[in-house]
């Protein structure tokens, strides 16, 4: 496993480097003193890398939205809603600490191959989110529900993509202001 985590470590470096189109097995192999048989024994191609990579960080950015709401829910609608900003906060620090994440999320939108690895990350989260809302907002549609969790979501990861490509707002700004639209969102 060690190897497995190194050579995601050094292709989220080279991503950040050379991008998603330049980024190839063999810079990956170069860079991390292995032979290409090595690299194959763990990823079929690039494109393989990119999945691992985006799953990684997507699991350590659910990881922590699940923590959080196992910390907040209990307390209610109003402890959810008054700690938004920790949890962006929180999202943003584990992208920070990814080698290449803010080139991962980008590969995630912009390779059709890996599309599915944040759709299926960002509705496990929606629907981990969903039970735990429900029994707040009892008067409104499940549907609605999930679906407004949902568009948060995608909110939320717009915002951790914005923090290292926006230079006109500045951090602590645009934490405060997303966490607040992101409260607004579940009272319309």
């Amino acid at each position: 496993m060690q190897t497995y985590e190194r050579l995601l470590d050094v292709a989220g470096e080279l991503l950040a480097e050379v991008g998603v189109e330049r980024i190839s097995t063999n810079l990956i192999c170069a860079r991390a003193g292995m032979t290409p048989p090595a690299l194959y024994r763990y990823f079929k191609d690039k494109y393989a890398v990119l999945e691992a990579l985006g799953r990684r960080l997507m699991d350590r950015q659910n990881a922590e939205l699940f923590a959080w709401l196992d910390r907040h829910a209990p307390d209610g609608l109003e402890a959810l809603s008054a700690a938004v900003e920790e949890l962006l906060r929180a999202t943003a620090r584990v992208t920070a600490s990814e080698p290449g994440a803010i080139w991962t999320l980008r590969a995630l939108h912009a390779v059709p191959q890996l599309a599915h690895v944040r759709l299926e990350s960002h509705r496990l989260v929606t629907d981990r989110m969903c039970e735990a809302y429900a029994p707040l907002l009892p008067h409104m549609d499940r549907d609605v529900l999930w679906r407004r969790l949902r568009i948060s979501v995608e909110l939320g990861f717009a915002v951790d993509e914005m923090l290292t490509e926006e230079d006109r707002i500045a951090r602590d700004d645009l934490f405060a202001d997303a966490a607040a639209l992101l409260r607004h969102a579940l009272l319309l």
